[in-house]
């Protein structure tokens, strides 16, 4: 009984761990770094930052695959960024597209913008490897064809790179409501924002958000024909390099959300997958010599991609326990009520109050980590390939 008392109590402080003290303990440390460098500029009386005198050529990549309803709106929200019009670029690869995607691409008459039609469809990170090979500029952006860039993004972005240390910047997404329009960053969104700017203070950003991040385009190193999350590991290997990784939430950009969970979850699938597979190639970040990206790395990614069988470790050694003793009969009810919340959350379509946010956040957490774990099996059998997968958002 004590080893499955062990169990339980072990897996239940990793999954506190992970979501509640290392955010806590992360931002001790982030204002801790913060007050150092206050008081060094309050005593050296210099420039906190130097801003670059002269903006530097950039170019725009993305892949696309079937994006007919919103490629047209991207090219014209492209086209219309505020950013030296001589110095900037765009280069679009359509991956084996079968819809209009191709026709209305071609149909723009842009110097600025080279389109490449790919007539099969080989998946985004090897679209991006080939589009890659055609960028002369010294820096590099990387988005979505369903994403959208305030004006000024592109100079927030790369305001940062007037330090040589840095290597790459990743831009805050605004998730919207298709249908209101109103933003819906929702609690764990706006929460993971959190987690990546106070980890940038540290330097140990761990990836970017695809949407919107740039990179300096002599450090892009080709990844394997088969890579899913090829953001992550793009950043992942430039920071390997030495460089930093910088957070810049002023560099906004925005895009629709998908109607419900369940349009998400094989998006979320897919994801978990790659997960796994960007764990297994990227060992050198569990080098505790990396210092606070080792502690990042293992505290915000590795923990978050277990906790699915620490949920599952969680519910089976209460269960046998509660075979024995009260007190754990009642935290096995209070396990099965949590998971029922859920069921019902992931039913429901609209409401307000703490009794329907509850409910929202039992099924998007449940729903998130039952997803995780489905990528899990699907990493085991191998069944992994860097087509496209289409979903609502």
């Amino acid at each position: 009984m004590y080893f499955l008392e062990l169990v339980l109590w072990f897996s239940v402080f990793l999954v506190f761990y992970t979501y509640l003290f290392y955010p806590i303990i992360l931002m001790m440390l982030s204002g801790l770094r913060q007050l150092k460098k206050d008081t060094s500029f309050v005593l050296s009386k210099s420039e906190r930052r130097i801003r670059i005198a002269e903006l530097p050529e950039i170019t725009v990549v993305i892949a696309a695959y079937n994006e007919e309803k919103c490629i047209e709106d991207r090219v014209i929200n492209l086209l219309a960024l505020n950013y030296p019009k001589d110095k900037l670029k765009f280069i679009i690869g359509s991956d084996g597209s079968i819809d209009n995607t191709n026709v209305i691409l071609k149909s723009f008459d842009e110097n600025s913008l080279s389109v490449f039609c790919f007539e099969k469809n080989r998946g985004k990170i090897n679209v991006l490897n080939e589009l890659m090979t055609k960028v002369e500029s010294a820096i590099c952006v990387f988005s979505d064809a369903n994403t959208m860039f305030e004006k000024d993004a592109l100079k927030h972005l790369v305001s940062h790179f007037d330090n040589s240390n840095v290597g790459a910047v990743c831009g805050e997404l605004h998730l919207i409501d298709p249908f209101s329009g109103d933003n819906k960053d929702n609690l764990y969104w706006s929460y993971e924002q959190a987690l990546k700017f106070h980890e940038s203070r540290l330097n140990a950003l761990l990836g970017a958000n695809g949407a919107i991040y740039a990179i300096r385009t002599q450090d892009y190193m080709p990844l394997p024909t088969d890579t899913i999350i090829d953001d992550f590991c793009i950043v992942m290997n430039i920071a390997r390099k030495g460089y930093e990784v910088i957070y810049a939430p002023e560099a906004k950009a925005t895009e629709e959300i998908a109607p419900d969970l369940t349009e998400e979850s094989s998006r979320r699938v897919r994801i978990g997958a790659g997960n796994y597979q960007a764990m297994m190639r990227l060992g050198w970040l569990l080098n505790p010599l990396e210092g606070y990206r080792f502690f990042s790395y293992f505290s915000h990614k590795i923990l978050r991609w277990f906790v699915p069988h620490l949920m599952i470790l969680i519910l089976i050694s209460n269960s046998l326990l509660a075979l024995d003793f009260n007190f754990y009969k009642v935290t096995l009810f209070l396990q099965i009520a949590f998971y029922s919340s859920a069921i019902i959350g992931l039913k429901l379509k609209s409401g307000h109050g703490f009794i329907f946010n509850f409910l929202k956040i039992s099924a998007f957490f449940v729903s998130m980590n039952y997803s995780i774990f489905r990528g899990f099996i699907k990493f085991l059998n191998k069944n992994l390939s860097a087509t496209w997968e289409s979903t609502s958002r």
